[in-house]
């Protein structure tokens, strides 16, 4: 850049549905090396207000206001036309705006495996971004290469090769920044970059980010709801609510001293006091030397010849009434134990250990049963996902989601339409959802309510065991709250145990009696919460700790 630091100019920005302002005249800058930082609960007009630069709003929305990016090779004021109202479709406005996506402004979505093309390899993909930057073919090998090394992949020339689902979650982030890198963009938006990614691997991320955009002369507008990201590697920050400006200024200062209500709210996650200990509640699960692999070899004749251990002579017990979190890296085993003792595994994992379970005061080894077998506790061990969306029928009312158990159950089969219309009210209650949503769609939901209609289909089945699966991790500060502390009335309730997955460790703390830490399949430590986050006996732990205090 020859003189000018400003690269971004922001002014007034309105963006109005048919019936609703989502947001709400949004002015900021974005200097050369910064990074701005917008936060807010779902809904608030974090992404849409960065969609809305590149052109990418439906054309249903009306937009006005100004936006101006300054270029650094020219220092040439470029205005971007995002104006438009539900009749304008310009095909000026459009040719600017593929002049301006990747080569001037990158954005590294929430998602990599959604954003990434499944059917090609990373070299592939890579290349295409080179293509577009204007490199010759004949360097597209090495640039890659040399992509894939500035985003700390290991061995990068092996993975030219790979698809998206051969590659770890944070290698497929690395890679979504390595595509956004090759065409040299001055300004990156970071769309929740580091959802459902553990914690350690967030800071990785995070810092390999905030590393290149300093070595390039970039700056960053960063989209999170982790407000423990936003103040470490924010310089601005942006508070939203509703579409609404809340709060606006220096990150630390405002961290500081936040002084709007709702600003507090977010930074002040108050999850209340930690659990009390039970002693000598009964044991609804024994998990005993378990080990799971899955095939990693075959010879020509079909025959594994070698195996991935994914989980380890791995044991523990849940008792009656609590919760036991289970946390560590991504790959470390904690979802494939999971759906092990759901046995959502699939025949091609194998299992050795015993899953012992409590039915009706006696203890019953699941892991030899057939599916067929294990159909009469399939209603005593219930499972709630990550993703929400993705784990619910679209085409459902969130009555058929919530009434789809009882029907499939043996002994829901024999309720009357009345009373399983009952049961799925009384789990609308149980999830504080009003009873008039019976009659929406998944898409009409937020986040948050998506969650609640996934737990309340749990919750109808009556279970005594509870699965948690990164339930919380793609909510923001103040929806985590409000699960979290109905997660606890609900145990204090009914008596349910959960087994909590996270990498969210003060989610963990609020709502975890017991933990257990897994590395690379192995468990490293486990102990009673206070124990683990007071006292911890394993360098690992430490640095899970130290990554999310920090």
């Amino acid at each position: 850049m020859k003189g000018k630091l400003k690269l971004l100019n922001v002014k007034n920005l309105t963006i109005k549905s048919a019936t609703q302002t989502l947001v709400d005249n949004l002015s900021y800058t974005l200097d050369k090396g910064k990074t701005l930082a917008i936060v807010g609960e779902s809904g608030s007009g974090k992404s849409i207000s960065s969609l809305a630069l590149l052109g990418l709003l439906p054309n249903s929305l009306s937009i006005i206001g100004q936006a101006t990016l300054i270029d650094s090779q020219s220092d040439k004021e470029i205005i971007l036309p995002i104006k438009k109202n539900s009749l304008s479709k310009s095909k000026q406005s459009e040719a600017i705006f593929r002049q301006i996506r990747g080569k001037r402004i990158g954005m590294i979505f929430q998602e990599p495996m959604t954003a990434l093309n499944p059917l090609h390899t990373v070299g592939k993909q890579i290349a295409e971004s080179l293509s577009l930057a204007g490199v010759a073919k004949s360097s597209f090998r090495q640039r890659t290469i040399d992509l894939l090394t500035q985003v700390n992949i290991p061995d990068p020339a092996s993975k030219l090769g790979r698809y998206p689902h051969e590659l770890s979650g944070g290698q497929r982030q690395r890679v979504m920044i390595a595509m956004v890198l090759a065409q040299d963009p001055d300004i990156i938006i970071a769309d929740e970059p580091t959802t459902a990614l553990d914690v350690s691997l967030q800071h990785e991320i995070l810092g390999l980010l905030d590393r290149l955009k300093r070595e390039r002369g970039m700056a960053m507008l960063l989209i999170s709801h982790d407000l423990n990201l936003v103040r470490r590697y924010s310089d601005t920050i942006i508070v939203m609510q509703a579409g609404k400006v809340m709060e606006q200024g220096a990150t630390q200062a405002i961290f500081a001293n936040p002084q709007s209500d709702y600003t507090q709210l977010l930074i002040y996650q108050d999850f209340g006091d930690s659990l009390p200990l039970i002693e000598s509640s009964p044991s609804v699960l024994q998990v005993k030397g378990l080990s799971i692999a899955f095939p990693q070899t075959k010879n020509l004749f079909g025959k594994t010849t070698q195996w991935f251990e994914a989980v380890k002579d791995l044991s523990f017990d849940l008792a009656q009434g609590q919760s036991l979190g289970i946390v560590g890296e991504s790959g470390s085993g904690k979802t494939t134990t999971a759906l092990a003792i759901i046995k959502l595994l699939g025949n091609l994992a194998k299992l050795n250990g015993q899953i012992v379970l409590a039915n009706n005061q006696r203890l019953t080894d699941v892991l030899p049963l057939s599916n067929q077998a294990f159909k009469p506790y399939r209603g005593d061990i219930q499972m709630v996902f990550q993703d929400p969306y993705a784990s619910i029928n679209p085409r459902f009312s969130v009555f058929e989601i919530i009434e789809e158990g009882l029907t499939l159950r043996k002994h829901g089969q024999g309720m009357a339409q009345s009373q399983r219309q009952q049961a799925v009210l009384d789990a609308l209650d149980t999830v504080r959802l009003p009873r008039e949503f019976v009659s929406r769609y998944p898409h009409e939901l937020s986040g948050g309510q998506r969650q609640r209609v996934a737990l309340a289909r749990a919750l109808v089945m009556k279970p005594k065991i509870l699965i948690l699966d990164e339930p919380t991790s793609a909510l923001d500060s103040s929806t985590q709250v409000a699960i979290v502390k109905l997660l606890r009335e609900i145990q204090a309730t009914f008596g349910l145990s959960y087994i909590f997955i996270s990498h969210d460790l003060q989610v963990v703390r609020a709502l975890c009696h017991h933990i257990l830490v897994l590395k690379d399949g192995c468990m490293v430590e486990k102990g009673d919460a206070q124990t683990i986050f007071d006292k911890p006996t394993h360098p690992y732990t430490q640095s899970l700790i130290d990554s999310t205090y920090r």
